[in-house]
């Protein structure tokens, strides 16, 4: 069993940079895939980020593509999501998520994972 536990969220200016972490703790023998998912208020909870076990391949909503970067640290059991270049629309509540899978699956549905964190807030002011 995995159980993440996110942090580096906060308050930045339009434009700024943020890096969100998870850290998967739990014994996991076959190797996992993972996510980053947000919910904002009033919405509907929404893919960000995936990427596969062995990190070969990633996949990125179209509405952060070309400004956030999913990668991970199979040696330190961790998950980043570099956030760069935020607009107000990016301010939500971010989720990491995790379920087990080998080699270069990735998944992008909310349903397909089986472990969450309790979150981290992410606020960008205009």
């Amino acid at each position: 069993q995995v159980q993440p536990v996110e942090s580096g969220g906060g308050l930045v200016q339009v434009g700024g940079s943020l890096r969100l972490s998870c850290a998967a703790s739990g014994r996991a023998a076959s190797g996992y895939a993972m996510g980053w998912f947000r919910q904002a208020p009033g919405k509907e909870r929404e893919f960000v980020a995936a990427i596969s076990w062995i990190g070969d391949r990633t996949y990125y909503a179209d509405s952060v593509k070309g400004r956030f970067t999913i990668s991970r640290d199979n040696a330190k059991n961790m998950l980043y999501l570099q956030m760069n270049s935020l607009k107000p629309e990016d301010t939500a509540t971010y989720y990491c998520a995790a379920r087990k899978a080998h080699g270069s699956y990735y998944y992008i549905s909310g349903l397909d994972y089986e472990y969450w964190g309790q979150g981290t807030q992410v606020t960008v002011s205009a």
